[in-house]
C-alpha cells in the first residue's frame, strides 16, 4: 500500500487500524454479518471477509498488527545526519557539479554510515522523510537578460 504523506502507516495508525480488526473479531464471534460489520466499521466487506478467514484460521492472534514491511535503512538519528550532509553539497564531497542524484547519495550512505542500500532504497529513504525530486527552472533568478543579448550580438557571431 502507497499512502500520500510520508509513505507508511505511523505506529498510532498501525494501533488503530488493529483495534478496528479486533472489533471486527468480537463481531464475529456474536455472528454478526459481513456487509453490517463493513458498514460499521467503515471498512470494505472485503476486508471484513479476509479478517474473517484469518479469524476463522488462526484467533485473534491472527490480525494482530505486525511492524512495518519495509524497515527503513537508517535510524532517524542518523537520517539527520544524512540531511546534514546533503545540505552541504555534493561539491564538499568531491562532485564538481551541485546536483545530488539518487547515485550519489547511496555513495555517501554507503560511505558514512557502512550501508548499502539500493538506489530503490535511498528513494524510499527519502520520500518516507518528506524528500521528492526537483527539477531546476527553465531560467535562472540572476539571469541578466541585457548581458545575455550583448553576448549574441558580440561574440556569438565570431563563434560561428
Amino acid at each position: 500500500m502507497r499512502y500520500a504523506q510520508g509513505g507508511g502507516l505511523t505506529a498510532e495508525w498501525r494501533q488503530l487500524r488493529e483495534w478496528i480488526r479486533y472489533e471486527a473479531c468480537e463481531r464475529f464471534a456474536r455472528g454478526e454479518k459481513t456487509a453490517v460489520i463493513a458498514k460499521d466499521l467503515r471498512v470494505s466487506e472485503r476486508s471484513v471477509e479476509h479478517w474473517r478467514r484469518a479469524w476463522r484460521e488462526g484467533g485473534m492472534d491472527a490480525l494482530a498488527s505486525t511492524r512495518p514491511p519495509k524497515l527503513p535503512k537508517l535510524s532517524d538519528g542518523q537520517f539527520a545526519e544524512l540531511e546534514k550532509e546533503l545540505a552541504l553539497g555534493p561539491a564538499e564531497h568531491g562532485w564538481e557539479d551541485q546536483r545530488w542524484t539518487l547515485a550519489r547519495i547511496r555513495v555517501l550512505i554507503a560511505f558514512k554510515f557502512q550501508v548499502d542500500c539500493s538506489m530503490a532504497a535511498v528513494w524510499r529513504l527519502l520520500h518516507r522523510h518528506g524528500w521528492s525530486w526537483q527539477s531546476p527552472a527553465r531560467r535562472a533568478v540572476e539571469r541578466d537578460e541585457h548581458s545575455v543579448g550583448l553576448w549574441k550580438k558580440d561574440v556569438w557571431p565570431q563563434v560561428e
